[in-house]
């Protein structure tokens, strides 16, 4: 494991080499991020236990971190404060070292990650598809490798559609269980502070810190029935429309849990999206206008404001008290109905989202899309119930997510459902169109890859520039005159390792190869066979360095 300075270093490092400003609000200096991390390794040096030393983390920009402008995705709104929110303090003290805020849809209002005068994120996977919201800027941050961790908030879904859209896990405690003070709220009695990461347990040990008690004791779990997992489906009916394969993908990883030794129920959806459909159509909506309803009144026409979430926020302020008793009342029923349906089962199993839009589609039907990615994910919160999203494979090259949803504070309980649907990861050497910022580096990141170092290999190799679309390096192991060759180290779950095998084309084939530090890692190779003839790249020591000299030959050497 690295040092924690070395961590710092490595993440500006992986910053600057993935060029997405999008993604960030405000990053704090390096100077003072690289000077708390030296004191993070001497205190830990000194035999001070700190659990997250070595990981950075980021921050959605609605969440304050003390120095940095806390802006909810609207310059003329920020802040400095002076203290950071009680969940970023949490990180910090445990080791952790937070980089900087990130984008978000503005004030905390949407799923798709593009309502932001900042820009739009951008997906991880797949640049031309939306990113979710609103912790947009922090999933993506997490799928590009560039923190360990990240904090994001979920009113409506937030901190689960992100974490679908980019194949990372979007942990939404029970509400109430992560303080949400420092928080710019977007519905103040929903609201819940989420936490994003790569893998399951990276995440679950991030919400142990976030979720501490402090001093109030959490109420005792019931009691479930001896037996195996028993987790609510419901039928594709009740799923309503989904996108192409989407169905598939679903059925697929039920399938998968049943094999597992889960055992699978039937389930009523309908209390569930009809209480979804109340989020923005019923009175709960006036709840924003109560957090920044003066704020976007007074600034009406700023092009600070993005116009959707003005429009929303605005609508609010008309609607009716009577009516708000009403919608409690007829949310009462449904959440009874509701819990009734899941009966003694663990969880309920559904899709994160039913379709990913593209930014396209999203700018054609701002209110229409948004809506539809809220089927699933909106009640939760209205409920008081806790939930969990997970990567659960890919469809057409995207990342597909399933998510646990349960009752208030069963948070570990559906941590250990969606354990059966992770394996521990693998890491994969890759050299040339899976590198980062080449045409194949989707497939890694669609298969749940972590980008996890640069370094070359062991002086042993020749590198050949193949006859290939799109095109591609073959490494091969030298009989002698070999070179190192610039590589990068990524982690996959075993699950995504075997789908790059299995999808890979003649002449490439998974093989061990050596690393510069002696180790050795399944990588890609090609058969010796298919360098005959092919022209030899050995001396540009990589890759993009060979691709870089095809396009300028006329460049010094």
């Amino acid at each position: 494991m690295s040092t924690a300075l070395e961590r710092v270093r490595a993440a500006y490092a992986r910053i600057a080499q993935v060029d997405r400003p999008e993604v960030w609000i405000g990053l704090r200096p390096r100077e003072d991020t690289e000077a708390e991390a030296a004191a993070i390794d001497a205190r830990t040096a000194a035999g001070e236990r700190l659990p997250l030393a070595g990981t950075v983390f980021a921050v959605k920009g609605n969440i304050d971190v003390a120095g940095l402008p806390t802006t909810a995705g609207c310059p003329s709104y920020a802040y400095r404060p002076d203290v950071d929110a009680p969940a970023v303090a949490r990180l910090r003290a445990a080791g952790s070292v937070a980089l900087g805020t990130t984008n978000l849809d503005q004030f905390a209002t949407g799923l798709v990650g593009t309502r932001s005068p900042y820009g739009a994120v951008r997906n991880a996977v797949d640049p031309a598809y939306v990113s979710g919201g609103s912790s947009s800027g922090s999933a993506v941050a997490v799928a590009l490798g560039l923190v360990d961790l990240a904090l994001g908030t979920d009113t409506a879904g937030s901190g689960r559609v992100p974490a679908a859209f980019n194949g990372v896990v979007g942990l939404k405690p029970t509400p109430g269980l992560v303080p949400t003070e420092g928080v710019v709220p977007a519905c103040a009695s929903l609201d819940c502070v989420t936490v994003f990461a790569r893998t399951l347990p990276e995440a679950e040990h991030a919400l142990s810190f976030l979720a501490a008690p402090a001093g109030r004791a959490l109420p005792p779990l019931v009691q479930r029935r001896p037996g195996p997992w028993r987790l609510a489906v419901p039928d594709a009916a009740q799923l309503g429309e989904l996108d192409e394969g989407w169905a598939e993908a679903f059925g697929a990883t039920a399938a998968r849990l049943a094999d597992a030794g889960a055992e699978l129920l039937p389930v009523d959806l309908e209390p569930f999206t009809e209480a979804a459909s109340m989020l923005y159509e019923g009175a709960f909506v006036a709840e924003r206008y109560t957090a920044v309803g003066a704020f976007v009144d007074k600034h009406a026409g700023s092009p600070d404001l993005d116009p959707t979430v003005a429009g929303i926020i605005s609508g609010a302020r008309d609607v009716p008290a009577h009516r708000l008793y009403a919608d409690r009342e007829k949310l009462s029923a449904l959440r009874a109905r509701a819990l009734s349906s899941l009966g003694d089962a663990d969880a309920l199993l559904l899709p994160t989202t039913p379709g990913h839009p593209t930014l396209a589609e999203v700018a054609a039907d701002p209110l229409g899309a948004n809506a539809r990615l809220g089927r699933f994910t909106n009640s939760t919160n209205l409920f008081g119930l806790a939930a969990v999203a997970v990567p659960a494979g890919a469809v057409a090259g995207r990342p597909f997510g399933v998510m646990l949803i349960g009752p208030a504070f069963t948070d570990d309980r559906l941590a250990r459902v969606a354990a059966l649907l992770t394996s521990p990861p693998l890491h994969v050497a890759v050299v040339g169109a899976h590198l980062s910022g080449q045409p194949l580096n989707g497939q890694l990141l669609a298969l749940g890859g972590r980008f996890v170092r640069t370094t070359t290999t062991a002086p042993v190799y020749r590198l050949y520039a193949l006859d290939t679309t799109p095109p591609k390096p073959g490494l091969v192991r030298a009989r002698a005159g070999g070179a190192a060759i610039e590589a990068e180290v990524w982690r996959l779950p075993a699950e995504g390792l075997g789908a790059l095998v299995a999808a890979l084309p003649r002449p490439m084939a998974l093989g061990s190869v050596e690393l510069a530090d002696g180790t050795s890692v399944p990588g890609f190779l090609c058969e010796p066979e298919a360098a005959d003839g092919a022209h030899e790249i050995t001396a540009h020591g990589g890759w993009r360095a060979a691709l870089d000299a095809l396009a300028h030959p006329d460049a010094p050497s």
